[in-house]
């Protein structure tokens, strides 16, 4: 299973999908109406969006909103769980990191 978005000529489906743009980092990235920010991330290509203190790159682990695993800032709002948000057009995403040293 790929979490990449299907093409809207070959989904086999026929969704008629709502496309979004969210901001991570100062870069566009597009997504559709429904996906969580941590969907619309995957669905780009990215598998880690923060540090844990080790230094280690975190992304989704659980996909439900039990772990820290997938934290982003959204909108200036810090300790967003990617998983359980839904991303909405114009979201400013900043990604995160747990690394010694930086401030909470």
């Amino acid at each position: 299973m790929s979490p990449r978005i299907v093409p809207a000529g070959t989904d086999a489906v026929r969704r008629r999908a709502t496309p979004l743009t969210i901001t991570v980092d100062g870069v566009p990235v597009p997504g559709t109406a429904g996906q969580t920010v941590a969907g619309v991330l995957l669905a780009d290509g990215r598998r880690s969006w923060r540090s844990g203190p080790s230094g280690e790159p975190r992304g989704v682990f659980c996909g439900i909103g039990v772990c820290f695993d997938c934290l982003v800032t959204v909108n200036g709002e810090r300790d967003v769980r990617a998983c359980r948000r839904r991303a909405c057009d114009g979201d400013e995403i900043t990604t995160q990191s747990r690394e010694p040293g930086e401030e909470r």
